[in-house]
């Protein structure tokens, strides 16, 4: 009996070691995140995805693995508002040819919308057409390039959207700029953590009438593995979401 009881407890003292192991390399997997660098001809911009957009963020990161981005053209930019790129149709497109339509025959992402994520400048965000679930374009996406946004503009948005800013959130639009009009209703997926005056350089360039920039502004998207720590240590980003 005695034996039968030493033997159940070892058994129990393996599978508990094993369940801490497999608890410690889950540990190790959750403490490293993906740092997205997308590559311009204006500067490097470093990005990073947003956990609570799971749908958004894996999505994105197959893409870049598929090299699905290289070469392709920031083809719409305003000043003030964003620089939108990723339109498969804009790889080697010719002068003056509308952009804005590729990527239709992919299958939608579902909105995921939190008020946490607002479009403050560098945020990175999915384009869509008018589609009533306000579902997301596979492949393409804008950065937001903002202005600075009053306190009594931020009023006005809370009114007529029924929304609530937090005061951290009206820090950002205040100060770093944004464009508030568009929250909750296009899913904002990650952020800028470095390279700001890129998303100046691009947003200043001339363009035609349908804001497409006159000289080709061509992107290449690339991901690794990093540290959360290091990230927070190397670009002052901080996990709170």
């Amino acid at each position: 009996m005695k034996k039968k009881y030493f033997f159940i407890q070892v058994v129990l003292l393996i599978l508990l070691s094993f369940g801490s192991l497999k608890l410690q390399a889950q540990s190790r997997k959750s403490s490293k995140d993906y740092l997205v660098q997308i590559t311009t001809s204006f500067g490097n911009m470093y990005l990073v995805l947003y956990d609570d957009t799971p749908k958004h963020k894996n999505n994105f990161i197959k893409l870049v693995k598929k090299k699905f981005y290289k070469d392709l053209l920031f083809h719409r930019i305003i000043k003030g508002f964003m620089i939108q790129g990723g339109d498969p149709d804009s790889r080697n497109a010719p002068k003056g040819k509308m952009l804005g339509m590729g990527g239709s025959d992919m299958a939608k992402i579902e909105a995921e919308f939190r008020s946490e994520h607002i479009h403050k400048k560098g945020a990175l965000a999915a384009a869509r057409d008018g589609n009533p679930k306000k579902a997301s374009n596979a492949c393409q996406f804008y950065i937001v390039h903002g202005r600075p946004v009053t306190g009594k503009e931020l009023n006005a948005i809370e009114l007529r959207k029924g929304i609530k800013y937090t005061p951290k959130q009206r820090e950002a639009y205040t100060t770093l700029g944004g464009f508030p009009p568009l929250d909750q209703n296009y899913t904002v997926f990650g952020e800028v953590v470095k390279g700001f005056e890129v998303i100046d350089k691009i947003a200043q360039q001339e363009k035609d009438r349908a804001n497409r920039p006159y000289k080709d502004i061509k992107m290449d998207i690339k991901v690794r593995k990093m540290r959360k720590k290091k990230i927070t240590r190397k670009f002052g980003y901080k996990y709170n979401q």
